[in-house]
C-alpha cells in the first residue's frame, strides 16, 4: 500500500510569513520519510470545514513548482483541480511543465468542481453539473491527445483547439498519471474507468460500505469499457488523529485495504506540524508491507 500526505490547512502559527519555511519543512519531511506523493487542494479561498475563508491558501501550481525545488523523489500533484477554472490546455501544459520540471514526479488531479460560494467570491466559472462533466472529460481526452503528441485539432463538447501544442513533452511515460476526484457512480466511476489511472474516495465512518459499493461500481464500469479493473489506483483520503501511533494507523490503513484500497492520501486538522508529519512516516515500513 502506497501512504501519501495531502496539506489542506496552511495557517502555520507563525502566520503567512511563515508559509516559506513551513512548507519547505512539511515537504522535506515527507521526500525522506518515504512517502509517495505530496498533495495540495486546488482553492484560492481555504475551503475546509470549519475554517474561515480569510485563512491562508496557496495557488496550487505556483506551490507545486516549489516544492518540485524542494524535493528530490516524492510525487506531487493537486487533489483536485476543478476543471473549469482553467482552460483544458493551460492546465495540461502545468502539470506538463511540473512533469517536466520535476524529472517526471507529476500527477493530474482532477474533478468536476463543487464550491460555488468560492466561484462566487472570486469571479471563477462553475456552470452547471452537466457542463461540467462535459468540460472534465473533453480535458480528458485531450490530456490524452496533447500527451501522445497528437497536434490535430481537438474537437471536444465544450471545448475546440486548433492545434494543441505541447512542447517540451513530459518526461513520465506514457504520460503522467491522472487522478479523478469524487464518487459519482453514473459519471465521475465511468470517466475514473475510461480514462484514468487513479480514483479518489473519502474514508466516510460507516464501517465501509461507501468504499465497497463506490469500487464495485467502479469495477462494472471497467468491464462495461474494457479496463483492467487492477489497474486502477483506489485512493482513499483519510484523517490522521492527534497522538495517533504508527502501529494504530497501520491497522487502520489495513482496514482500507480490505475494502479495495490501495493507496492511502492523508489530512490532518490544521495545518501540518513536524510531530504529525513523523506519525505519518514513522508508519511507513509496516504500511507499505500491506
Amino acid at each position: 500500500m502506497r501512504l501519501s500526505l495531502s496539506i489542506t490547512d496552511f495557517s502555520w502559527p507563525g502566520g503567512p510569513g511563515s508559509l516559506t519555511a513551513e512548507l519547505g519543512r512539511v515537504a522535506r519531511q515527507a521526500d525522506e520519510g518515504g512517502l509517495d506523493t505530496l498533495w495540495v487542494p486546488d482553492h484560492l479561498i481555504q475551503a475546509v470545514p470549519g475554517t474561515e475563508p480569510t485563512q491562508e491558501m496557496v495557488e496550487a501550481y505556483t506551490t507545486l513548482g516549489y516544492l518540485a525545488a524542494r524535493t528530490e523523489r516524492i510525487r506531487l500533484g493537486t487533489a483536485v483541480t476543478a476543471v473549469t477554472f482553467r482552460p483544458p490546455a493551460l492546465l495540461i501544459k502545468a502539470v506538463t511543465t511540473l512533469d517536466v520540471l520535476s524529472n517526471g514526479r507529476a500527477w493530474l488531479g482532477i474533478g468536476a468542481g463543487y464550491l460555488q460560494s468560492e466561484a462566487d467570491m472570486m469571479g471563477l466559472p462553475l456552470p452547471p453539473v452537466a457542463e461540467r462533466f462535459e468540460h472534465l472529460e473533453d480535458a480528458l481526452r485531450l490530456a490524452l491527445q496533447m500527451w501522445s503528441g497528437d497536434e490535430t485539432a481537438f474537437e471536444g463538447v465544450r471545448n475546440r483547439l486548433e492545434r494543441p501544442i505541447n512542447s517540451p513533452a513530459a518526461v513520465t511515460r506514457p504520460h503522467p498519471p491522472i487522478m479523478v476526484g469524487g464518487m459519482g457512480e453514473k459519471k465521475t466511476l465511468r470517466l475514473v474507468a475510461q480514462y484514468a489511472q487513479a480514483c479518489n474516495l473519502p474514508d466516510i465512518p460507516d464501517g465501509g460500505a461507501t468504499i465497497k459499493r463506490k469500487l464495485a461500481i467502479l469495477a462494472e464500469h471497467c468491464d462495461a469499457v474494457g479496463r483492467d479493473y487492477a489497474e486502477i489506483i483506489k485512493t482513499v483520503a483519510t484523517r490522521l488523529e492527534p497522538g495517533e501511533s504508527s502501529a494504530d494507523f497501520s491497522r487502520r490503513c489495513a482496514a482500507l485495504a480490505d475494502l479495495g484500497a490501495d493507496h492511502v492520501v492523508v489530512i490532518t486538522a490544521g495545518a501540518w506540524t513536524a510531530d504529525a508529519v513523523r506519525q505519518l512516516t514513522d508508519a511507513v515500513p509496516a504500511v507499505e508491507q500491506i
